[in-house]
């Protein structure tokens, strides 16, 4: 019950785990089937696989498997001593990531912000809308967002905490708070960032970031024109593509898998110095 309990906590607190699971074995092996471990995201754990070798790398793959959000199957050879005895067996583990909802913060709260708010919520996002505007910044236009906050753009987020891998689209009302706004979210660790606009703007807007001292790589974060080129008209079109760019950039960099595993190249007192699993 204590990693079913601390596995909850985690995601209320909006942070990631893994869940290491003993799902086949054979032979001599420290545990059994259906033994669990979980990791949490500073690489600490609750439960065990049964320690040494196979504890280490499963360790590293479950950091891995949060940060790309995909499951992982790792099969492990049990040849090194340990402890006086020779396992000999072999063990296959299934690690999957317990990872919280994603977030999307949208900077402006017009036809487009509220649309996009719908398609977030709709998609699995946890929704935050900022704009400057009380009068459009309010649950009666936009039903659809987790937390709402009125405030302006250009320090928006010592008013708004959002983790790394957080996504933000900026659709504010105007070209000075689009500069305003797509500087802010630069300073932060986002993901993705993203701004509606025209290749005519991307264009003013890349020389004004320039001017103001960010680097060909920090500009370069910024996605313009945000959404995938669907030919979208109406705001709700126009959210439809976006939200679908959003969800292409979560999942492009997963992992594709695990190679082979053999604890006997893990077989050393700290275990953690070499890892034998790697995503391809």
């Amino acid at each position: 019950m204590e990693l079913y309990e601390e596995l909850l906590r985690l995601k209320k607190e909006g942070r990631a785990s893994a869940v290491a699971t003993i799902v086949e074995c054979s032979g001599s092996s420290p545990q059994k089937e259906g033994s669990k471990m979980l990791v949490r995201d500073d690489g600490t754990t609750v439960g065990t696989l049964g320690g040494g070798c196979i504890e280490a790398e499963v360790i590293q793959a479950a950091l891995m498997v949060m940060k790309d959000e995909r499951t992982m199957t790792m099969p492990f050879e049990l040849t090194e001593r340990q402890g006086g005895l020779v396992c000999g067996g072999r063990v296959l583990v299934y690690v999957e990531p317990v990872i919280p909802d994603p977030v999307l913060v949208i900077l402006g709260a017009g036809h487009v912000g509220k649309a996009l708010a719908k398609a977030a919520r709709f998609s699995g996002f946890r929704v935050l809308v900022c704009d400057d505007r009380p009068e459009h910044a309010n649950r009666e236009n936009i039903p659809d967002a987790d937390e709402i906050v009125v405030h302006d753009y250009a320090d928006i987020f010592s008013r708004l905490v959002i983790p790394e891998n957080a996504y933000i689209v900026v659709a504010t009302r105007g070209h000075n708070h689009d500069l305003e706004a797509v500087e802010a979210s630069l300073r932060t660790k986002a993901r993705y960032i993203g701004l509606l606009g025209s290749g005519r703007k991307k264009a003013l807007l890349f020389r004004a970031l320039d001017e103001a001292g960010f680097s060909p790589e920090e500009v370069g974060r910024v996605h313009v024109p945000v959404g995938l080129p669907i030919s979208s008209v109406t705001p709700e079109e126009i959210a439809i593509s976006i939200i679908a760019q959003v969800i292409q950039k979560r999942r492009e960099n997963a992992a594709s898998g695990v190679s082979r595993s053999s604890c006997s190249r893990l077989g050393k007192e700290d275990g953690a110095d070499k890892t034998a699993s790697s995503a391809r």
